[in-house]
């Protein structure tokens, strides 16, 4: 007797169909094409998620740099007389106290520069 697999061959394809919607052309028309497409996807969703950090970290030096410019100093001085003076506070909290605390700021930069 042979095996029918209508159904479950059906339900993979839809699986896959319904997680392709709305990419272009025949890549969310056909299995194949979809499914391929769903791969490659995964892929770059993968490596992205690891480069997402570097991504962070960018976005918070630019902010801290933009706030030391109203003090007049660089980015890089700030950075090193911290680590001098021991100061340890990560560049993402430096750069959420730049943006809503600029007073809390403004003291530490005025440690750092003492």
């Amino acid at each position: 007797m042979r095996i029918k697999r209508g159904k479950v061959k059906n339900r993979k394809h839809k699986k896959i169909l319904k997680a392709a919607k709305g990419y272009r052309l025949t890549y969310s028309k056909l299995y194949r094409r979809a499914k391929e497409a769903l791969l490659h996807a995964g892929q770059y969703s993968y490596d992205h998620r690891k480069k997402r950090g570097n991504d962070f970290r960018k976005l918070w030096i630019k902010r801290i740099n933009g706030a030391l410019t109203e003090h007049g100093i660089k980015y890089n001085i700030f950075i090193n007389s911290l680590k001098k003076k021991k100061i340890e506070i990560d560049r993402k909290m430096l750069s959420e106290l730049a943006i809503n605390e600029p007073e809390v700021f403004a003291e530490i930069v005025e440690k750092a520069k003492k």
